[in-house]
C-alpha cells in the first residue's frame, strides 16, 4: 500500500480552516448529543468524504451536519431538508458560522453554541473574524486519506478487543483521530479543569493519530496513558525500533513515516500498538486485561482488511 502522507507544512492553511469548520459542528454536537464518559458523545465521524456530526436530535426533529471536501461543501439536513453551503477560499470561518447557524435555524433548529474555540492557540471567536481562510481540496482530500488510514489501522487493533472503548473518532478540539480502552476504575483528574476532569476520571488508554503542527511537521501515532506515567518506559518490547516513550509528556510516538514497512504494510502500526498496550497495561496494574484478547467466536470474513496480532 503506497501511503501519499501530507506533511503539516504542505497544507497548514487548509488543515487551519477545517479545524475551525469542525469546532462549529463539534460545539453543535456538544449540545445536543447525550452526554457520555470521557467525552464520547462530541467526537465527530470520519466519512468517505470528509467529517460529520452524525445524527443529531432537538426535541423530535432529526438532524445532521457533513463536511463534504470530496464535493467542497458543507451540508446541513435537517429531517431530509438539504442545504449545501460552498468551501471556498476567500471565505471567513465568521461566514461559515453564520451560514451554518441560519440553515438550522431556518428549518426549527435553535442551538446555542460557545464561539470561543477550544485546545487551540488560535482563540478568536468563531462567529466574529472576518480573516479570509483557504481551502484548497486537492490537500484536503490527502489529510482525509491520512485520517482514513489511522481510523482503519485503529480499528483492526481494538475492533476485536473485549472491553469498554470508545471506538475511533474526530476530536475537533485538538483535531486527531483517537480511540479509547476505559478501565473500570475511578481515577478522578486532580485539577479543577473542565475539559480534563470529565475526560479523565477513569483510568484509560488513549490510541491517536495527530496530523502535526508548526513544530512538529511529520503526522504521528501516539499512545497516552492515564494516569500519566512521568517515568521512562523506553522497554525492549516496545515495538517497532523506531517507536519511543517521552516521559515529560508520558507518551509513546510513532511517526507517520517510521510506520509502514519496507512492503507498503502497516504491520508496524499493529506492533506498536500492541506492544504499547502490553507495557501500559503492566504499569496501570490492568491485572486481567488478557480476557481482552480472547479470540472472537465468528466465521472468518474473507473480505476484511485485517491485521492479526503476531
Amino acid at each position: 500500500m503506497k501511503v501519499d502522507g501530507i506533511k503539516h507544512s504542505e497544507w497548514a492553511d487548509t488543515k487551519f480552516t477545517l479545524h475551525l469548520i469542525s469546532q462549529i459542528l463539534g460545539k453543535i454536537k456538544l449540545e445536543t448529543a447525550q452526554q457520555e464518559p470521557q467525552w464520547a458523545h462530541v467526537g465527530l465521524c470520519l466519512t468517505t468524504d470528509g467529517f460529520s456530526t452524525g445524527m443529531l436530535f432537538q426535541k423530535n426533529t432529526a438532524f445532521q451536519l457533513d463536511v463534504d471536501i470530496r464535493n467542497s461543501q458543507i451540508l446541513i439536513n435537517v429531517d431530509g431538508n438539504v442545504r449545501s453551503l460552498e468551501l471556498k477560499s476567500s471565505k471567513a470561518i465568521k461566514d461559515y458560522f453564520e451560514e451554518i447557524m441560519e440553515a438550522l435555524n431556518s428549518n426549527g433548529i435553535r442551538v446555542t453554541i460557545n464561539p470561543k474555540p477550544q485546545e487551540m492557540a488560535y482563540q478568536k471567536n468563531l462567529n466574529e473574524d472576518s480573516t479570509p481562510l483557504t481551502f484548497n481540496r486537492q490537500q484536503a482530500m490527502r489529510g482525509l486519506q491520512l485520517f482514513h488510514l489511522a481510523q482503519r489501522e485503529q480499528l483492526k487493533f481494538v475492533g476485536p478487543l473485549r472491553c469498554r472503548k470508545v471506538k475511533p473518532q474526530l476530536f475537533w478540539g485538538t483535531f486527531d483521530v483517537s480511540l479509547l480502552i476505559v478501565k473500570n476504575k475511578m481515577d478522578p483528574f486532580p485539577e479543577n479543569k473542565i475539559i480534563e476532569k470529565a475526560a479523565f476520571d477513569e483510568q484509560m488508554i488513549e490510541y491517536g493519530f495527530w496530523l502535526g503542527d508548526d513544530k512538529v511537521d511529520v503526522p504521528t501515532f501516539f499512545v497516552l496513558p492515564y494516569p500519566f506515567i512521568y517515568k521512562d518506559l523506553n522497554f525492549d518490547a516496545l515495538k517497532p525500533k523506531e517507536a519511543y516513550y517521552d516521559q515529560s509528556v508520558s507518551e509513546y510516538f510513532l511517526s507517520l513515516e517510521n510506520a509502514f514497512s519496507s512492503d507498503g504494510a502497516g504491520q508496524p502500526i499493529q506492533d506498536f500498538f500492541h506492544s504499547s498496550f502490553d507495557i501500559l497495561s503492566r504499569e496501570l496494574l490492568w491485572a486481567d486485561s488478557a480476557h481482552y484478547f480472547i479470540p472472537l467466536k465468528m466465521n472468518k470474513q474473507n473480505d476484511a482488511d485485517r491485521t492479526d496480532k503476531g
